[in-house]
């Protein structure tokens, strides 16, 4: 990895304004670059931290490679043209193209699991300091960046910070590359204050939508990657359906809904089933619960980045209406793909 000097100075910049002591915010920067260095050299993909806790390697990457915007992007990113390598311009054009339709974006990163948990994977992180700090100055200055542009940002990692300790259990899988499903609660329950505050959207309330917290038993898809035999992890869920006779039903999407949830497997994890370990559980659901309405779903099991609004596009020229009806996207995807995903094509909705 290389960094110019308007780079360096950047840096130095960036860790000032963000209230830290640059060499407390380098030094995880540097122990997950070093993480993510011994991945890269292993036959798979995952770190492997404290007390059973699992890391996803580009996830470790991204935490370490710092800035990954503007003049640096195109040196640092995954994606497989430079001109696509910078998620800014991107992000300013869709919403632009929403606000010409007449709808709100309200955009929400998904912090990365070692953000919210270092010292599961680093000496250098006391409980204290997690606790009390953040140790993502680089996150910070690109949602500010966001903001000063008109885009509408909804950090999560404040409040995931405040949760760890929350009595339904962690915010993340510890075997698994996602959030767990008490971590889409504390989204869900963010988001829906996000709106109320804007004024985007009224919650509504439909008896009919019950909800029951749950154990189960799931193997992540860091526990496969390792060939791993030893015992699955046990977590709590909170389920949400549609009351019935035989007890509650999934809450199916809804593609007449005036809001969207669009991104990646975040959306999907404890939503979709299978090997997303549940339904009834994830995100979507947990929104519908906070909203009391479903949602229509564009999400993909790729990259949140440019391939989910490649969907949303594709469904609107199919049907010239499909976005007539919409006020509100929530763009959700995991904040790794800032620099991890093939790239941040502008997508031309209509």
């Amino acid at each position: 990895m290389k960094f110019n000097l308007s780079i360096l100075v950047s840096f130095g910049l960036i860790l000032s304004c963000a209230g830290r002591p640059p060499d407390e915010a380098e030094f995880f920067r540097a122990a997950c670059w070093d993480r993510w260095i011994a991945v890269e050299q292993s036959d798979h993909l995952v770190s492997t931290g404290k007390d059973g806790w699992l890391f996803f390697g580009p996830e470790l990457r991204h935490i370490g490679l710092g800035i990954f915007w503007g003049p640096a992007a195109a040196e640092i990113s995954r994606a497989t043209r430079p001109e696509h390598a910078d998620p800014l311009p991107a992000i300013v054009d869709f919403r632009n193209q929403l606000i010409e339709l007449g709808i709100e974006l309200l955009l929400v990163p998904v912090p990365p699991k070692a953000m919210v948990y270092p010292e599961m994977i680093s000496n250098e992180v006391s409980l204290t300091a997690v606790e009390s700090n953040r140790l993502d100055p680089y996150h910070q200055a690109f949602y500010d960046l966001l903001r000063d542009r008109g885009i509408a940002v909804l950090d999560l990692l404040p409040s995931f910070i405040e949760a760890r300790g929350d009595s339904n259990g962690p915010l993340y899988c510890r075997t698994d590359t996602h959030w767990s499903s008490n971590g889409c609660v504390i989204a869900a329950r963010e988001i829906r204050a996000e709106l109320v505050r804007r004024g985007w959207l009224e919650p509504s309330s439909l008896s009919e939508i019950v909800h029951e917290w749950r154990f189960m038993e799931i193997g992540g898809d860091l526990w496969k990657a390792l060939g791993e035999q030893t015992t699955k992890e046990r977590l709590r869920a909170r389920f949400v359906g549609l009351a019935s006779s035989a007890g509650s039903t999934p809450i199916p999407p809804d593609r007449s809904s005036s809001v969207v949830l669009l991104g990646d497997s975040y959306d999907l994890v404890f939503h979709d089933g299978d090997d997303m370990h549940a339904r009834g559980a994830g995100l979507p659901d947990q929104l519908a619960l906070e909203l009391g309405r479903p949602m229509d779903l564009v999400a993909v099991r790729g990259s949140g980045a440019t391939p989910a609004r490649i969907n949303l596009m594709r469904r609107a020229r199919a049907d010239g209406a499909h976005l007539a009806g919409k006020k509100l996207v929530i763009w959700c995807f995991g904040a790794r793909e800032f620099t991890e995903s093939s790239g941040w094509q502008k997508v031309p909705l209509l």
